[in-house]
């Protein structure tokens, strides 16, 4: 399993569309795109439609080099997770999440994105035992609709 790593890769993988969603994630994938012809001239990508971007060079470069395993990142926004050890938290809990799910999915850009705050009143620690096991619940059942 690969990660995103750069901005294009994560807005191609969310042109993508919807594959799954719980309360608090959505899950975006994108297919692999093959790369362009190399006569046409290259363009920076904008979607899933372009599997290409354009280095400093002028040269144009896949964005997904790798095409047999699937891509996955993570978007969690301090707007929804103010606290740096709680969306660090959030991150480590869905790349390992979908390193478990990986053999599962299909070779294609996936994204899980953190779409509303946990509340704050029901977990007030940061980074708590129960805070992990609801993410990781949430997680769980996002993935799971995607695999079966």
């Amino acid at each position: 399993m690969q990660r995103l790593k750069t901005r294009a890769q994560y807005e191609a993988a969310m042109a993508g569309g919807t594959v799954s969603r719980t309360p608090h994630f959505v899950l975006h994938r994108a297919p692999l795109a093959a790369p362009s012809e190399p006569s046409e001239a290259p363009s920076p990508t904008t979607g899933a439609a372009g599997a290409v971007a354009v280095s400093g060079a002028g040269r144009a470069r896949p964005l997904f080099p790798v095409r047999e395993e699937p891509w996955v990142g993570a978007v969690v926004p301090k707007r929804w997770a103010k606290r740096a050890v709680t969306r660090n938290g959030i991150r480590r809990q869905i790349y390992a999440v979908s390193a478990s799910y990986a053999s599962r999915l299909p070779a294609a850009a996936h994204v899980v994105r953190l779409r509303m705050d946990f509340a704050r009143a029901e977990f007030p620690s940061a980074w708590s035992d129960a805070l992990k096991a609801s993410v990781r619940r949430e997680l769980l059942q996002l993935f799971e609709r995607v695999a079966a």
